[in-house]
């Protein structure tokens, strides 16, 4: 989406991105209020989960190969199951943050 006033121009992602946006920062601020105290932890939690990265590599004939896995879910999945300060809202928010890994991974492969 492109708002032009004059010489200026604000670009907006799509709609549908936009929408998802703001779905998810309400979940996320929903989610905090049920923590009672370090709130912003939910939001460390989800931006951490997001986190991708190759793991092998291997160059083709027809290209680059790489495989990527969804590494900061990883991590921050065993913290959680480690941990003794263990919070629903903190596991809610790294699924969350695993749907978006999950969608940059679709992106990289079918990009």
């Amino acid at each position: 989406m492109e708002f032009k006033f004059g010489d200026a121009a604000i670009l907006l992602p799509p709609l549908h991105i936009t929408i998802i946006a703001i779905i998810i920062i309400f979940f996320l601020i929903r989610w905090s209020k049920q923590l009672e105290t370090r709130r912003f932890t939910v939001f460390f939690y989800f931006l951490i989960s997001t986190f991708i990265t190759s793991i092998y590599s291997r160059a083709t004939t027809e290209g680059v190969f790489q495989l990527w896995i969804p590494l900061g879910f990883i991590v921050v999945f065993f913290y959680l199951f480690r941990s003794e300060r263990n919070h629903p809202s903190k596991m809610k928010a790294s699924i969350l943050g695993l749907s978006i890994a999950i969608y940059q991974l679709i992106l990289q492969y079918f990009g």
